[in-house]
C-alpha cells in the first residue's frame, strides 16, 4: 500500500478527491491528512494580495472577516471530517488531524511517524509565498526527505 501525506487548508472538493485518489492508478493508498484552516496561517495582507492577483477583489475586501481562533478551528474540524469521508468513499483509507502550531514541523513528524512515500500539498494558489518559495511545498522539500507534489485545488470549496 502506498502511503501519502496530504496537506490541505480547506475541505477537499469532489474534483480534488478524484485527482489525488487516481494519481497512483489502481494501487491502494493510505492517506494521512493534515489540515490547517486558512484563518490560522498567512497574515491577512498576504491573503488579500493573493486575492487581488487572482482577480477576486471581493474576497480581498472580506479578508478581515476570515475566521480566526476557535471559529477557524471549528470550521477546520468540519472540513477535515468531510475530506476524510470523501477519501474513504473511494475505497482508500484516510485519517487526519488539524495542525495547531507550525505546519511544517507537524508535516515532518507525520511523514516520519507513518513512513510516508510522498507528500501532496493541495491548496489554493498563494502567489506571494510561492514567488519567494515560502509556500508549504517549497519549504517542505527541504524538510521531509520524500517527494513533495504541489497541486492547486480545482475549485473553491
Amino acid at each position: 500500500m502506498f502511503t501519502s501525506v496530504l496537506m490541505i487548508e480547506k475541505a477537499l472538493t469532489s474534483a480534488d478527491v478524484e485527482f489525488v485518489t487516481t494519481l497512483h492508478g489502481d494501487e491502494p493508498v493510505a492517506f494521512h491528512v493534515l489540515l490547517q484552516p486558512r484563518g490560522e496561517q498567512a497574515d491577512r495582507l498576504l491573503r488579500a494580495i493573493d486575492d487581488v492577483a487572482l482577480g477576486e477583489l471581493d474576497e480581498a475586501v472580506r479578508e478581515g472577516g476570515t475566521p480566526e481562533g476557535d471559529e477557524a478551528r471549528s470550521m477546520g474540524e468540519r472540513a477535515l471530517a468531510v475530506s476524510l469521508q470523501a477519501l474513504r468513499t473511494t475505497g482508500d483509507t484516510a485519517e487526519g488531524r488539524l495542525v495547531e502550531d507550525h505546519p511544517l514541523d507537524a508535516l515532518r513528524k507525520l511523514v516520519e511517524e507513518v513512513g510516508a512515500d510522498e507528500v501532496i500539498v493541495l491548496t489554493d494558489p498563494h502567489y506571494v509565498e510561492e514567488f519567494f518559495h515560502r509556500d508549504w511545498a517549497s519549504r517542505a522539500r527541504h524538510k521531509v526527505g520524500v517527494p513533495v507534489l504541489k497541486l492547486f485545488s480545482h475549485s473553491k470549496a
